[in-house]
């Protein structure tokens, strides 16, 4: 039986593979944003081990939701799922003066996998729209550009991607790979998206706890159980430095110094 963590897992994609896992008797952790979504979380996840509470556009939300999370116990595997989508018509900053999208997309898994103590494998929420987004981190917050939900959406989950891929190749002993759960019609996805739900949590629960020779590759994209071709810029060693450099910078934690040794 393993141990995951699954932030976002009130509803949607993170509640799907919640389920999935907890009928195959693992222990799910959840995560919910407030006291509200976590009560609902736990009505559809009953054999739950719990859930952490905190709303992950803020930096100080997310240390309390990586302490909470450390309280518990040592986890075997850290999905990292809570997004927010491509429809939000305007700008929003957050309290720290951070782009809303930048912030829950991109920083809040960077600082999460920088501050929970390092499981055995970590997953990462991207999306098929990376391969649209933007290589360049010189308007992280969107301050000088134009709005674009959709653009926005896009370079943040390349953004997410490629920290999968730095992890995979500054800890080789972790298993860390991002995948496109496809567009599936949850929430943040629309009614009139066109891939099966189904398969939508599936990939995520399969890397987390499977030990199939497929699942135990790192630094991969996958889409549907497979490794599908992604954005160049993911591997590319001076972007995933670069990435890393500005979420320290904006947070002032080193992902390779807080707690994960080495």
């Amino acid at each position: 039986m393993a141990r995951i963590l699954i932030t976002g897992s009130s509803d949607g994609l993170g509640l799907m593979a919640a389920q999935l896992l907890a009928r195959q008797d693992h222990e799910v952790v959840l995560h919910a944003r407030n006291e509200s979504r976590a009560a609902e979380a736990l009505r559809s996840v009953p054999e739950a081990g719990g859930v952490v509470i905190g709303d992950l556009a803020t930096m100080e939300a997310m240390v309390e939701v990586a302490e909470a999370a450390n309280a518990t116990g040592r986890f075997d595997a850290v999905i990292h799922n809570a997004a927010v989508g491509s429809s939000e018509p305007r700008r929003v900053v957050t309290t720290d003066g951070l782009c809303h999208v930048f912030a829950i997309n991109a920083l809040a898994p960077y600082l999460l996998t920088a501050l929970i103590e390092m499981p055995s494998r970590l997953i990462y929420m991207s999306s098929g729209m990376h391969r649209g987004g933007h290589a360049s981190l010189d308007d992280l917050q969107w301050e000088h550009r134009g709005w674009s939900g959709s653009q926005a959406y896009s370079d943040s989950k390349l953004f997410v991607a490629a920290l999968a891929a730095a992890v995979a190749r500054h800890r080789p002993g972790i298993l860390s790979n991002a995948v496109d759960p496809g567009w599936v019609a949850t929430k943040m996805g629309g009614p009139g998206a066109p891939d099966d739900l189904a398969l939508g949590a599936v990939t995520q629960a399969w890397l987390a706890v499977s030990e199939d020779a497929e699942a135990l590759a790192s630094g991969a994209f996958f889409f549907h159980q497979r490794p599908r071709a992604a954005h160049p810029a993911i591997h590319d060693e001076s972007f995933q430095a670069a990435l890393l450099a500005a979420c320290v910078a904006i947070s002032g934690v080193s992902l390779f110094t807080a707690g994960q040794g080495g």
